[in-house]
């Protein structure tokens, strides 16, 4: 173990981060993937320090392959594009970059500092970067060259002992940005940890700030947790915190007013759980599978399938559409969804294909 220093106002230096070695943090180094650490590599090459950072690095060190790897560094983005002509800036407020190889999208965002409080967007060091972050075990920074993990607020101990915890101070972490609540019940879930017992009440208390959030990142919430392997895992437990009557308000009332609905309802959410997640860790194929799990009950519940011909499809999906509201679901995905449900009733629906595009 070793660790690094900086110096405080008086001078003296104190210890500002662990640093773990491979032995220590035991990352299989084929589970990392080769362009983001050649990114890592270049960069650092260049003079500016660079990391994979978040998500990632928890996958890495729980044994799991990530989906996307983000990247961290003390290069501004126009540094950033002129080493990688494969690549574009993007934003408006903080700008990012996104560098392109084949399909694959990897996002590099420079370090972003404190000077303009938690919600600034100007430019920092890595000291400041990580008291950005939302929860300790998403605050850690992987050098893939060196194998070196960094931790400056306890988050390798955090994962060893499956435990979330905030690195924003509570007071403010969820007013600042509720859709965090929202991501803390998904990393209990997934990564079987432990939300402390003033986190739980925090967020149940909190639960009404989503009022606030655009429908856009509801709709993007919803539709990465339907597309994790235990999305009906956690579907339950935001229902089970208070928070999922923001997301689903509809689906919500008919849970609360009728035990049958709710034993039916998730049950059938229960189906899109899975236990063989190592190829898609986190995500399955397609967003109109869970999709039709959130409307199927539903859709059981206000049409006689003994009557239903091809014909009610546009009707079928109105009612849909307005029954997952606030959410937006792409009207292909929304549409396949109810086609399945349909075909499952001996009814093939081909006709409303133009209905069902943007």
């Amino acid at each position: 173990m070793r660790y690094r220093y900086k110096k405080n106002d008086a001078g003296k230096f104190i210890k500002s981060a662990t640093i773990y070695t491979a032995a220590e943090h035991k990352i299989n180094q084929a589970d990392v993937d080769p362009q983001a650490a050649y990114i890592c590599e270049k960069l650092n090459n260049e003079g500016f320090e660079t990391y994979i950072v978040g998500g990632a690095v928890r996958d890495l060190l729980l044994k799991k392959v990530p989906k996307d790897f983000d990247i961290a560094s003390a290069a501004p983005p126009s540094k950033i594009k002129r080493f990688f002509g494969n690549s574009r800036i993007i934003g408006k407020r903080f700008r990012l970059v996104h560098i392109f190889f084949g399909e694959k999208i990897f996002e590099i965002a420079t370090f972003r500092s404190l000077g303009n409080g938690a919600d600034g967007n100007t430019f920092g060091t890595i000291d400041d970067d990580v008291k950005r972050r939302d929860f300790t075990m998403n605050a850690l920074f992987y050098d893939p060259q060196k194998q070196l993990v960094l931790d400056y607020v306890g988050g390798f101990e955090d994962i060893n002992d499956r435990k979330i915890k905030p690195i924003i101070p509570l007071k403010t972490i969820f007013e600042d940005d509720p859709v965090r609540m929202i991501r803390a019940v998904k990393y209990a879930v997934l990564s079987d940890f432990k939300l402390p017992f003033f986190l739980r009440e925090k967020i149940k208390n909190s639960s009404s700030f989503l009022k606030r959030i655009s429908d856009s990142r509801l709709t993007e919430e919803i539709a990465k947790i339907l597309k994790s392997p235990q999305a009906g895992k956690i579907i339950e437990a935001l229902a089970s915190m208070g928070l999922y009557v923001h997301l689903q308000p509809r689906a919500s009332k008919l849970i609360a007013e009728s035990a049958p609905f709710r034993t039916r309802y998730f049950t059938t959410l229960s189906k899109l759980n899975r236990h063989d997640s190592a190829e898609h860790d986190e995500y399955t194929e397609s967003l109109s599978g869970g999709l039709g799990a959130l409307v199927r009950d539903y859709i059981d519940d206000s049409i006689c399938w003994k009557e239903t011909t091809e014909e009610s499809y546009r009707e079928t999906f109105r009612l849909a559409r307005k029954f997952v509201l606030p959410i937006n679901p792409p009207r292909m995905e929304l549409g396949r969804a109810i086609r399945d449900i349909y075909a499952e009733h001996g009814i093939t629906v081909k006709k409303w294909r133009n209905f069902d595009r943007r």
